[in-house]
């Protein structure tokens, strides 16, 4: 079978919403040619797409190894990278009632690294603006939240956190008065 059929399959079993058929045939392409950087990009955009960052990195590195020059494979790479960071920040910190603040401030260095790798992942911006409320540090918070907002005005659910962070602002102030 040549390189060309098993993409043509993977893209069948992609329109199909068969994720996990399309990798074995992207899979297999790269077996035929491994030295096709663009069958490992593609392959990496689909194992990002089902959630298996580490497989989805291993192929955007190769794919920027292949063909440094392609700057469409640099960009990717950084986002698969980027999806990873975060996803280590929400498991640091997502289901923690009473998280240890290193813990909050280890997923804020991780939060603002993903955002430097992908300054368009709004996903970032909110996780770091809830880290941020999370460590009382209500100002920062909604100065990232309002940084995302410029980026996505349309957003609608943005600007539903924000009022949440501005209430969240305002329970603490009244705390601290009372104090």
């Amino acid at each position: 079978m040549k390189q060309d059929d098993y993409i043509q399959k993977a893209y069948r079993c992609i329109l199909q919403n068969d994720f996990e058929e399309a990798l074995r045939w992207f899979e297999a392409a790269i077996a035929a040619n491994p030295g096709d950087a663009e069958v490992h990009y593609r392959c990496s955009i689909t194992y990002g797409r089902s959630g298996r960052l580490e497989q989805a990195i291993h192929h955007a590195e190769e794919a920027v190894n292949l063909l440094p020059d392609k700057p469409d494979y640099h960009l990717h790479l950084q986002h698969v990278k980027a999806l990873q960071l975060v996803q280590q920040a929400r498991k640091m910190v997502e289901g923690k009632t009473g998280a240890v603040p290193a813990e909050l401030y280890q997923a804020v260095s991780l939060l603002k690294s993903a955002i430097a790798m992908d300054p368009l992942y709004p996903e970032a911006y909110v996780w770091l603006a809830l880290v941020y409320s999370e460590l009382n540090e209500h100002p920062l918070a909604i100065a990232t939240l309002k940084e995302v907002i410029g980026l996505y005005p349309q957003e609608s659910g943005l600007q539903h956190i924000m009022e949440e962070l501005k209430k969240r602002l305002k329970s603490y102030m009244l705390d601290e008065a009372t104090e």
